[in-house]
C-alpha cells in the first residue's frame, strides 16, 4: 500500500496536525529550495511579532531503532539546503518515524484519531555543507530528545536558532 509520494505526503501532514494544534499558520512552500512547510505565528508578548520557520519533512518507515539519535540518509542535495548559517530564516529538518506497514499508519476509533509513530527535529546551521555529490547520501543525526511537540514547535521560534544564524 502506498508509494514514496504517499509517504511523504503523510508526513507532511503529520507535521500539519501538529503545527495546526500548536496554533501555527502553516504553508505549503512547494519550491526547488528544499522547504515543505513555512511556519508562523503572532508572537509572544514581548517577542518580534509574525516570527517564521522552515521545515523539510521526510517521512520514513525504516528505522534503526537504536542509540539516542536516529541515524538517517538524507540526500547531500536536502543536506546541503539545510546546514550552514546563510539563511535569513531557521530551517530545521523534520523526521516523521512511521510503521513499516502503510496501514498501521492511522487508527481511527470512536475515541480518537491516533497518527503513528512521532516526528523529531534537527538543526543544521552549526554544520558546514558537504562537496558530496548532491545525489549522494550523507546519514545524519535526528536526536531522539528532539520529540517534535506542540510545544517544541514554539520552542522552535527562540531567539537561539537566530543568533546561530547570526541574527540576534
Amino acid at each position: 500500500m502506498g508509494d514514496n509520494n504517499h509517504k511523504g505526503d503523510f508526513g507532511e501532514q503529520f507535521v500539519r496536525a501538529l503545527a495546526t494544534a500548536a496554533n501555527l499558520n502553516v504553508s505549503s512552500s512547494r519550491d526547488r529550495l528544499g522547504i515543505d512547510w513555512e511556519l508562523t505565528y503572532p508572537g509572544r508578548g514581548g517577542t518580534r511579532r509574525f516570527p517564521q520557520i522552515h521545515a523539510q519533512v521526510k517521512c520514513w518507515n525504516r528505522p534503526d531503532d537504536t542509540g539516542d539519535s536516529w541515524r538517517y540518509p538524507l540526500r547531500v542535495h536536502n543536506y546541503n539546503l539545510l546546514a550552514g548559517r546563510d539563511f535569513y530564516i531557521p530551517r530545521f529538518l523534520f523526521l516523521v518515524v512511521v510503521p513499516k506497514d502503510a496501514g498501521a499508519w492511522i487508527e481511527a476509533t470512536h475515541e480518537g484519531l491516533l497518527l503513528r509513530h512521532a516526528a523529531y527535529w534537527a538543526c543544521f546551521h552549526d554544520e558546514d555543507l558537504t562537496d558530496r555529490p548532491a545525489n549522494h547520501k550523507l546519514t545524519v543525526s535526528v536526536p531522539k530528545a528532539n520529540l517534535l511537540t506542540t510545544d517544541s514547535l514554539h520552542d522552535l521560534f527562540g531567539p537561539e536558532f537566530h543568533e546561530k544564524l547570526g541574527m540576534s
